[in-house]
């Protein structure tokens, strides 16, 4: 599934409090979404980490009143209030633990505690295949679940890169090497590889440098390093070569102050890189002069910013550049 369909069907089990099981590879974004999902459901959200319970940390403490044995549930377990309970890395616990869990997700209690009514149970776990920390879920268990695949899709991720604020130099490379945004390593012991997860990194290893820097600068053996340490030794050597291309472009101050006569590339990597870049950049100020450049480039790279521009900031789609743009290219732009 790609995330947006994951979320719509997350949204339709949690509604009749079905319990749903995640899985998909490590640094794809499973926990991510759950997060989204409670913030757009406006509930709390409470990641429960199975690897780190022992069996009868689930189910309390024993305690005698009145001549019998009662149990103390754990003070971490909800009691009020909305909210999804996430037990996430559960195939990483022990089946002891996993099977602790077998009441709760589909009875919703444990002993004498009750999951209150407006709490919904939701957990993620890596496949084998991955080679981390795991247990096979034990049938009961999964027989409790319904179970959904998670995969990457770069257009969903790009979409919401430009509202994270993820650097355009990371969405443009993506854009130009699409399989490079998942791309399991091949081997056993290798420490990095590309996942969603570590181009976020990479794009933060981006504004630490830029940050530390005091001039511009151009790609340094630190930063391949790090970007090695990050994404593996294949995608970081790809993106040190679209970055040294992307340096050399013009920069966005530039188009925008003279957008008449700032050179416009021919290549389509680089197209694609002006085009992401200048997407990040425009705002209800600037867009008439962005517009003004971008006749100068093919129109479908001229949609290709318009629409992350719109993605990053709706309010553009107001302005009257934008809609004689709308109006001027409704053929390609829809």
């Amino acid at each position: 599934m790609k995330p947006s369909q994951l979320s719509e069907a997350l949204f339709a089990l949690l509604a009749e409090r079905v319990p749903a099981h995640i899985w998909g590879a490590t640094g794809i974004g499973k926990s991510q979404i759950v997060q989204q999902v409670a913030d757009r459901m406006q509930c709390a959200l409470l990641d429960l980490r199975a690897v780190l319970l022992d069996p009868i940390d689930l189910r309390g403490l024993p305690w005698i009143h009145q001549g019998q044995t009662q149990w103390i549930p754990p003070g971490f377990l909800p009691t009020q209030g909305r909210g999804i309970l996430f037990l996430d890395e559960l195939t990483s616990a022990p089946q002891m633990t996993q099977a602790a869990c077998y009441q709760l997700v589909l009875d919703r209690k444990l002993g004498e505690y009750r999951l209150p009514d407006e709490w919904y149970v939701i957990a993620a776990g890596n496949p084998a295949s991955e080679r981390g920390v795991h247990f096979a879920m034990p049938r009961p268990l999964r027989n409790r679940f319904v179970h959904l695949t998670l995969e990457a899709d770069l257009q969903e991720w790009c979409q919401w890169a430009l509202v994270a604020g993820v650097r355009p130099e990371i969405i443009a490379f993506l854009r130009f090497k699409p399989d490079l945004l998942h791309h399991p390593a091949a081997e056993a012991d290798a420490n990095a590889w590309p996942t969603p997860r570590s181009w976020e990194m990479a794009s933060k290893i981006l504004s630490g440098q830029a940050a530390v820097s005091k001039t511009s600068y151009t790609t340094s053996a630190v930063e391949a390093a790090m970007f090695e340490g990050t994404l593996g030794e294949g995608a970081a050597a790809e993106l040190v070569g679209f970055l040294r291309l992307f340096r050399e472009l013009p920069s966005i101050d530039e188009i925008l102050l003279n957008p008449d006569k700032a050179p416009v590339p021919n290549q389509p990597d680089s197209l694609v890189a002006i085009s992401t870049a200048l997407g990040r950049a425009l705002t209800a100020h600037t867009i008439g002069k962005g517009l003004r450049y971008l006749d100068r480039v093919p129109p479908e790279f001229r949609v290709l910013t318009i629409r992350d521009a719109t993605a990053r900031d709706r309010g553009l789609t107001h302005t009257p550049e934008f809609v004689q743009f709308a109006v001027d290219n409704a053929e390609v732009y829809q």
